[in-house]
């Protein structure tokens, strides 16, 4: 490439920055010149995507940690999940945890410099004494710390939203996952309506948002855009990124087609198109990221330490040598 060309690229990606920062979205077209952009040419990009992070962020980066409240006997069909009923993984199983554990949990979320911490259960919803499980632990760690609390219990019904935000839940998570039509080979035993319905009783209820997406999961980079433009459309505050980890055991166990560079312009894709909002690095990091990790807090301003639901991720002091070694700063109690 001649450094005419170079130069021409790097104003490309630019101008995508200045339409971010303008509020304006790219259209298909541009979004697949980003998930297609030449290897050669990811720094540039991550570049143009890190000025609009900074814009909104700084370098400021958000922590977040997951506490698998219930584990596995899921009756939902999702083929990413090893908690399915659909899958053989070799996992841990258990009914939901006692109030006692789920506070033990966020005083270790905040020993680990987190600032929302995220309580989740396998299930198509929760039942009555999860809700209230849910509810007598968030009251107290509210009462105790100082720290953002996240549910993920599953579909919501307008009463179980209220109630979880008097209690004190801040924000609420049900991940659309994929786009719309595409949703139907990876769940059968409930609809992409459902999610958005729940996304929207939680916000209703006056929780914030949060609503990611699963990348790898044989979708097109046209429906990788078209989830992109769905959450920007629901407004979600917080858009958890995950990158498929293929367990062995789920129907999806053969589906290995990332590679790092396409991750880092998937997160460069949603900066640009959702660009004040928390993009967060998430499930299949380490897997899919790999050495690369680092590079990924250029395009999302948040990430989650520690385990995920039934798989390990790395070292807490790793992910917190990362952050400082980047320059970054960790943002304690982020709300």
């Amino acid at each position: 490439m001649s450094a005419q060309m170079a130069v021409g690229r790097v104003s490309h990606w630019e101008q995508y920055a200045d339409k971010a920062l303008a509020g304006d979205c790219l259209t298909v077209e541009e979004g697949l010149s980003v998930l297609r952009a030449d290897d050669a040419e990811l720094l540039p990009l991550l570049h143009a995507a890190f000025r609009v992070r900074r814009h909104y962020f700084g370098k400021k980066v958000k922590l977040n940690m997951i506490m698998n409240a219930k584990s596995g006997n899921c009756p939902e069909d999702c083929g990413y999940c090893s908690q399915s009923i659909v899958s053989g993984a070799p996992i841990e199983k258990y009914t939901f945890l006692k109030k006692d554990v789920l506070v033990e949990g966020a005083r270790e979320a905040l020993s680990r410099k987190v600032g929302t911490y995220c309580i989740v259960a396998s299930g198509r919803g929760p039942t009555e004494r999860e809700l209230e499980e849910v509810i007598a632990a968030v009251k107290e760690i509210k009462h105790e710390m100082k720290m953002k609390v996240c549910a993920c219990l599953g579909i919501l019904k307008e009463d179980q939203a209220k109630r979880l935000k008097e209690a004190g839940v801040d924000r609420y998570n049900h991940n659309l996952n994929t786009s719309a039509d595409h949703f139907h080979n990876i769940t059968t035993t409930h609809t992409y309506n459902h999610r958005v319905q729940t996304v929207k009783a939680a916000k209703a209820a006056g929780m914030s948002p949060c609503s990611g997406c699963i990348v790898g999961m044989g979708e097109s980079d046209e429906q990788v855009i078209q989830i992109a433009y769905e959450l920007r459309e629901l407004d979600a505050d917080s858009i958890p990124v995950n990158f498929l980890n293929p367990i062995p055991g789920t129907p999806l166990e053969n589906m290995k087609d990332l590679n790092p560079r396409y991750c880092l312009k998937v997160l460069a894709l949603f900066r640009f198109i959702c660009p004040g909002k928390e993009i967060r690095v998430s499930g299949g990091r380490e897997v899919n990221l790999r050495h690369l990790q680092p590079l990924s807090l250029y395009p999302a301003n948040a990430v989650f330490v520690g385990d995920y639901l039934t798989t390990e991720g790395q070292e807490v002091f790793t992910d917190h040598q990362m952050i400082k070694d980047l320059g970054f700063e960790i943002e304690e109690c982020a709300y």
